[in-house]
């Protein structure tokens, strides 16, 4: 999807070029279908003729044995009768017949004709087979290309993305919007080329048989085109509208299920379930005028096609009377009509699934062109950002300089901070919800840009480096223990999965992993699913803690990391993070104060700025915030 980032999907028209442009990779196959579609819309296209021409053997041998035409010397002799008797008009309809008097239907030249048709139908099915598999090779290559492309784009996207956009929602595009795109291109492509290459085949015939019928055949062509154009319209916005709920909807789903435990236990079910009829409301009402207003594409042209095929049937007939066409020819024409205005129809009808599918195309395609984290000096190169190109001589001293940060312009979060933390040092973040502690370790990540200032890694400015170089740089364990599904050795190695078996079990033995794993049956073998259910939270953790330990980070960042277990496994941690936190810098956010005694240096923050700093001892003796934190939490402890 390189080049197309920037281009705003905005319409139906846009929409449909761009996923149009989708295909350009698959010039070389579509030519293929192409072709195949011309060869089995030539049996359609022929067939009638031919059908046609066996309707006249049949019809003028059974004329040519009729009494006053059988004994008759010749055709001009029978026809001369005719106008002898004062039969004009019978006399103008044996002129139309190509007939010998007294000579019956010719059976065998009938049959040869039927073999013929029949040929031609089962080669036409079987190029429409061909046809129809190299579609779904097309479809799918090109779907699994946008999916790819989406997958690339997610990571590259900032934090603030997915701080805006619900988790439900996102899911939904990245899913069901790029799924109804697969289904409906399968669906379309194929049959709107098929549909077309067959008005532009039947048409040609239909001029050839009889220019005024296939005049009087085409009044249809613009009465549908208006038709269907007007009430595509009308439907287009109903279609995005549809797909929005239910991207809202999947997102109150998602929601409702990750927080089942909560909501049972609070007594929202009531609650959660008026908010979800609510949305399936809005999605039932969305999709019903979508469906609604397409819907009435088809029997708008078949309505419109049945009064062109009454006109077509009582005018060819007139013409059959004067001579001025076979039985046949109409016979022929009347198949023609019918497989005219199908494929017009069947055009008219996929209005619907385009629509649909451009709608979820144009939402993937907003995905697509949303802004990405800003990096000139980005490394592209996939493989090598993986633990590459860090510096050996990284010491780790990190530098606040006048920062200043907020999440929206008018509410500053973080300003004018300042603040040094040297090589080696533990630095903790202590202060009440809000007051920017994860947003400071955030920014030293940048996951978010600042507004002023600038943040130094060993003296350079971290936006000078490239994005992959600087956070291969760090480490982070969070209180929330993001397991991946694999085993207990797949997620302790997440961060360099080159690492040796004997690596793997040092960082474990280092962080006191080694110690449970052994009672488990499958050891470090034993899967886990991406919640880690079937392991305790301090056991979660400890996992995380020797992912980190493995990656051998020069920057540590701790966010909370103790703050939801035991006191016994609170100490297995704080000694595993001990181990990790040997001869590096590290960040520590913690709410339990008596975990950050041994901290070199303590921030005190409140509303975004360093209200304190120093070490454990210093801030209690002076009596202030710290302090106040301080008897607050052990008073609440020894309640």
């Amino acid at each position: 999807m390189g080049g197309m980032v920037g281009q705003k999907a905005d319409d139906f028209g846009a929409s449909a070029r761009r996923l149009l442009g989708l295909l350009r990779p698959a010039r070389g196959r579509a030519l293929v279908v192409l072709l195949l579609g011309m060869g089995s819309v030539t049996s359609v296209a022929v067939g009638p003729w031919l059908l046609g021409r066996a309707t006249d053997q049949v019809f003028s041998g059974f004329v040519a044995r009729q009494p006053g035409v059988a004994d008759a010397a010749s055709k001009a002799d029978a026809v001369a009768r005719a106008e002898q008797s004062g039969d004009d008009r019978f006399a103008d309809f044996l002129r139309g017949l190509d007939f010998v008097p007294g000579q019956g239907v010719d059976f065998d030249k009938v049959a040869s004709i039927l073999l013929i048709t029949l040929a031609l139908y089962v080669g036409g099915q079987v190029l429409g087979w061909l046809q129809g598999f190299l579609v779904n090779d097309i479809v799918q290559h090109t779907v699994r290309r946008m999916r790819s492309d989406v997958e690339d784009k997610v990571h590259r996207l900032p934090l603030s993305y997915f701080d805006r956009q619900p988790r439900g929602e996102l899911l939904s595009r990245v899913t069901n919007d790029i799924d109804n795109v697969a289904q409906n291109l399968q669906q379309t492509m194929s049959q709107l080329l098929t549909a077309l290459l067959t008005v532009v085949s039947v048409l040609a015939m239909m001029f050839w048989v009889s220019p005024l019928l296939a005049l009087i055949a085409l009044v249809s062509v613009p009465a549908a085109a208006f038709a269907t154009t007007r009430i595509m319209k009308r439907s287009q916005g109903q279609f995005i509208d549809q797909w929005r709920q239910t991207g809202r909807l999947n997102a109150q789903i998602e929601e409702a299920i990750s927080g089942h435990a909560l909501v049972t236990v609070f007594g929202r079910r009531a609650a959660v379930e008026a908010t979800f009829e609510e949305s399936n409301e809005k999605l039932y009402q969305a999709s019903y005028r979508a469906q609604f207003i397409s819907g009435l594409v088809m029997p708008t042209t078949m309505l419109i096609g049945n009064l062109n095929y009454v006109l077509i049937a009582v005018i060819g007939g007139v013409r059959v009377t004067s001579g001025s066409l076979s039985l046949g020819d109409v016979q022929a024409f009347v198949q023609y009509s019918r497989t005219f205005t199908q494929p017009i129809t069947q055009i008219a009808s996929m209005a619907n699934l385009l629509q649909s599918g451009v709608a979820s195309a144009e939402r993937v395609f907003e995905l697509l062109d949303a802004e990405e984290e800003a990096d000139p000096t980005r490394l592209d190169t996939a493989a090598g950002t993986a633990r590459t190109a860090r510096s050996e001589h990284t010491t780790g001293r990190v530098a606040f300089e006048d920062v200043s940060f907020s999440y929206n312009a008018s509410e500053p979060l973080i300003e004018h901070l300042s603040l040094v933390a040297e090589p080696g040092q533990m630095v903790a973040i202590v202060g009440p919800t809000g007051a920017g502690k994860t947003t400071l370790v955030n920014l030293i990540m940048r996951f978010y840009e600042l507004d002023a200032g600038r943040i130094t890694l060993d003296g350079t400015d971290i936006t000078a480096m490239p994005r992959a170089e600087l956070r291969n740089r760090i480490g982070m364990v969070l209180q929330d223990t993001w397991l991946f599904e694999g085993t207990i050795r797949d997620n302790i190695a997440y961060g360099r999965p080159d690492a040796t078996e004997e690596e793997i079990r040092a960082a474990a033995k280092a962080t006191y992993v080694d110690r449970f794993v052994h009672s488990l049956p499958a050891g470090y073998d034993t899967r886990v699913d991406d919640e880690g259910s079937n392991l305790s939270a301090g056991e979660r953790q400890l996992i995380t803690i020797a992912r980190a330990f493995l990656a051998q980070p020069a920057l540590l960042i701790l966010d909370e990391a103790t703050s939801s277990v035991d006191t016994r496994t609170e100490l297995l941690l704080q000694q595993a993070m001990a181990a990790l936190r040997t001869d590096r810098t590290s960040f520590v956010i913690a709410h339990r104060l008596s975990t950050i005694r041994d901290a070199d240096l303590i921030l005190v923050m409140e509303r975004g700025r360093i209200v304190e700093q120093g070490s454990h001892a210093e801030l209690l003796e002076r009596d202030g915030p710290f302090a106040r934190l301080h008897a607050a939490q052990f008073a609440a402890a020894s309640v």
